[in-house]
Order: C-alpha cells, then structure tokens, then sequence
C-alpha cells in the first residue's frame, strides 16, 4: 500500500480586518472536518501572511494549497495551480505571493510540491473582528470544495 500524500494547508490574513480574516476561519473550519474524520495526512497551518521561512514548511509536503482573501472581483472562490516566480509579491498584498514561496523552495530545497492556491472572495476590510455575510456563503462554499478535493486525493 502506498503512503498517503503529505498535506498542508496554508492559510494566511488578518482576521482583524473583517474578510481578510477568511484564511483562518478557513483553517478553523477544515480543522474539526479533519479531527471527525480521523485523516492523519493533512496539516494545517494559518499567519497573518507568507514569509520567506514558509519555504521550509512546504518542502516535505508533496500537495500544498494556500488559502487567501481575494478582493478581486471573483464570483465566490478560485482555484488555480501556482507557478513558481521569483517576484515576491505578484497579484498580492502580503509581503510575499505563494509563487515566490514555492520559488524559494525549489531554489533552496529541491523540491518542487504540487501546490494550489484557493482565493475566498471577500467584500468588507475595515478593522473589525468577523466576516461579511456574503463572506461567509463564500467560506462555506470554499470549505466544501476542499473537503471534495481531499476526498479525491485519498481514501480515508
């Protein structure tokens, strides 16, 4: 029997700033999914952005997703596989852009992990504490696709 795939999931935002917090409340959600399930193979982990140390942590996972607010004018969610870019903050407000990232762990670790990122559409980005209603629908929306897309990368 082969091993299963090593996940992460990375969220990052600032859940002080309305929407921008739909990463970790993503995190949160797929947390208790995860601990129901029993499913041993897939990590989580949440900041307030990407930094250059994340390149470490992705380079032992053979599937990434990245997970981020999107204030592009999406209709709900996307979902897109990332390229590797040596630009440290393309399409981006965080300090530096999952590209950049998987860039880095190529470079430093030889290792290159199918890696995804998943864009929440949010609506709201004042310095408050909670999602927008219409981002919560978007959330909902973003944990099921995952949780179908966790399904189809194994058998639990």
């Amino acid at each position: 029997m082969q091993d299963p795939q090593r996940i992460l999931i990375y969220a990052y935002g600032n859940p002080g700033r309305q929407d921008d917090g739909l990463g970790n409340r993503f995190v949160e959600e797929m947390e208790k999914w995860i601990r129901e399930n029993n499913i041993l193979n897939v990590e989580l982990d949440s900041n307030y952005q990407l930094n250059i140390e994340d390149a470490v942590k992705i380079s032992d996972k053979d599937l990434v997703f990245f997970v981020d607010a999107s204030t592009e004018q999406i209709e709900d969610i996307r979902y897109a596989p990332v390229e590797p870019s040596e630009g440290r903050s393309e399409f981006t407000t965080h300090a530096a852009s999952p590209a950049f990232i998987l860039a880095l762990c190529i470079k430093l670790y030889h290792k290159h992990p199918e890696t995804y990122l998943l864009q929440i559409r949010g609506y709201e980005w004042e310095f408050k504490v909670g999602l927008s209603e219409k981002a919560e629908k978007n959330l909902s929306k973003a944990v099921e696709f995952m949780k179908a897309k966790l399904g189809k990368t194994r058998d639990f």
